[in-house]
């Protein structure tokens, strides 16, 4: 008896199972879910070329400031740390 609801709850299981991935299936083949698919890439899309364009301008920001021969922030901050640690010892 056991085993007979065992293998019944195991079943209705798999048939849950396979009715839902056969209607997102239909879902992703339909009009309305292609016309979704095709949204989703283009904003994908957009979004991709938008980080692309913000790290190439920060990278041609840098690659500026360094044939500018101009300090970057990060050695202007180990230049005072050091000048303060020099007053401190003196």
């Amino acid at each position: 008896m056991r085993s007979r609801v065992v293998w019944f709850v195991a079943g209705s299981a798999a048939g849950l199972y396979a009715s839902v991935k056969a209607r997102r299936a239909a879902y992703r083949l339909s009009t309305p879910g292609l016309v979704d698919q095709a949204a989703a890439l283009g904003l994908g899309w957009r979004a991709f070329s938008s980080e692309l364009r913000d790290g190439m301008e920060a990278r041609q920001r840098d690659i500026a400031r360094g044939l500018s021969g101009a300090p970057d922030d990060h050695t202007d901050l180990l230049r005072l740390e050091a000048e303060h640690t020099q007053k401190d010892q003196t």
